[in-house]
């Protein structure tokens, strides 16, 4: 190998050394420029109290009879007495909403108490359902409203529903109260050890907890109470924070 190649060599090994401890100290400054990025974790969360603004009720009469024509005349008695009641109530006829009749055939049960082929008797039965923002009222005529039971009818009231109709709204209010607890949270913290919050990475939303009052119940898929008239919503915001 001639003078002039080994040149050639030294300057192509010097060149390659070079290159590999530059590219070691350029990864080790990036790592090093990465670890000094410091993030924490933070979840905020706000809670409200609400009232709920629109309520929903049911209402179930049922008339039996060995006839079907005669089972059918007692139910549409029934209605009669019931639509007189709601209206005498101060409702309006549009405030009722009557379903469709529902028949129940019943089969006579032997002595061995297997039932035969034979009917015994049809049972019908229809739902009246309200639906209004006067929650208070609403909510006293279907406690009252069994009072239908001295006037022959067999009635059932079911509990009411109970919903807030401006959910889309508060939701939106509720992340933002949500975000500045975790702000403040992440301030608190990083005080604590000196540093300083710089900006916020990212955030992801937690789901919805509407319970009943003081309630305690929690669940991974969130909760829409509509049993109580009074509720509390809950909002939590998982965030992450740049810290220096």
């Amino acid at each position: 190998m001639n003078n002039k190649n080994v040149t050639y060599v030294l300057i192509a090994l010097i060149v390659g050394i070079s290159f590999t401890i530059s590219s070691y100290f350029l990864a080790n400054g990036l790592i090093n420029f990465r670890a000094e990025r410091k993030t924490i974790s933070v979840t905020g969360s706000a809670k409200k109290q609400l009232r709920s603004d629109l309520v929903k009720w049911t209402g179930m009469y049922t008339a039996v009879a060995k006839d079907l024509k005669e089972a059918y005349r007692l139910l549409e008695e029934s209605q009669k007495k019931v639509k007189t009641y709601f209206l005498s109530k101060g409702l309006s006829e549009k405030d009722l909403i009557f379903s469709s009749i529902s028949t129940q055939t019943i089969y006579e049960m032997l002595p061995n108490g297997i039932y035969s082929t034979k009917v015994d008797s049809y049972r019908l039965s229809q739902s009246i359902q309200i639906t209004s923002k006067d929650v208070d009222k609403i909510t006293e005529l279907s406690r009252k409203s069994t009072e239908l039971i001295n006037a022959g009818v067999q009635f059932e009231s079911m509990p009411p529903q109970y919903y807030y109709t401006k959910l889309a709204d508060l939701k939106i209010e509720m992340l933002s109260l949500a975000t500045e607890d975790a702000v403040r949270r992440a301030k608190q913290i990083a005080k604590s050890t000196g540093s300083q919050v710089e900006r916020l990475k990212s955030a992801s939303m937690g789901v919805f907890q509407i319970t009943p009052l003081y309630s305690t119940e929690v669940s991974d898929y969130g909760i829409n109470d509509t049993t109580s008239i009074d509720k509390e919503i809950t909002a939590v915001v998982n965030c992450e924070f740049i810290i220096k």
